[in-house]
């Protein structure tokens, strides 16, 4: 019984692919590839199609806004059962350069860890919106908004979740830590 099982095309498990789509055009792909799908019928050969990103904080004139930013710029994850059929309907598809990895016309899928590890990184992004600037321990910052508007200091310690660090700034010729808002400093 398990013998027919195996040939039928039921059981034939669906795999993630990488697709290369071009720069800024990962959502369009995305549209496009759910339009020929359906078109075509082929929907029992197909999954699901993620654009990898994450929710970035960036100050805009003073105010918060988030942001979505794709850290997979270029690259399209989608679920699908792999054959000569499903292969072209990809690869046709409109700023699709095609797949990553493997043979030409043979591309190699990509683990369900690998994925796991980029949805969850998605959903991170979502809960907790990452600040669109990466802040480094020692990293030298002037101070642009506050009671110490132009000192430069070093940062000593970054509070991602509430958006502080602590600035050792030099006032009268002595280190004194400053807990500043991200918004008051600026790289230098």
């Amino acid at each position: 019984m398990s013998d027919i099982q195996s040939t039928s095309p039921a059981a034939v498990p669906m795999r993630w692919y990488v697709v290369h789509a071009y720069s800024g055009m990962e959502k369009a792909v995305e549209r496009n590839l759910r339009e020929r799908i359906d078109r075509s019928g082929m929907q029992a050969k197909f999954g699901r199609i993620l654009v990898p990103t994450e929710e970035v904080v960036e100050m805009k004139n003073g105010k918060k806004s988030v942001t979505e930013r794709r850290f997979f710029p270029g690259y399209v994850l989608v679920e699908m059962v792999m054959d000569d059929e499903s292969w072209h309907l990809v690869k046709n598809t409109s700023k699709v350069t095609g797949f990553v990895g493997g043979a030409k016309n043979r591309p190699s899928p990509i683990s369900e860890d690998e994925v796991m590890k980029i949805v969850t990184q998605m959903q991170e992004g979502t809960e907790k919106p990452r600040p669109k600037v990466e802040w480094v321990v020692g990293e030298v910052v002037r101070v642009k908004d506050g009671p110490f508007t132009d000192f430069n200091g070093a940062i000593e310690d970054v509070n991602y979740d509430k958006n502080k660090m602590r600035v050792s700034v030099t006032i009268f010729g002595r280190a004194t830590p400053v807990e500043l808002d991200f918004h008051q400093v600026e790289k230098v």
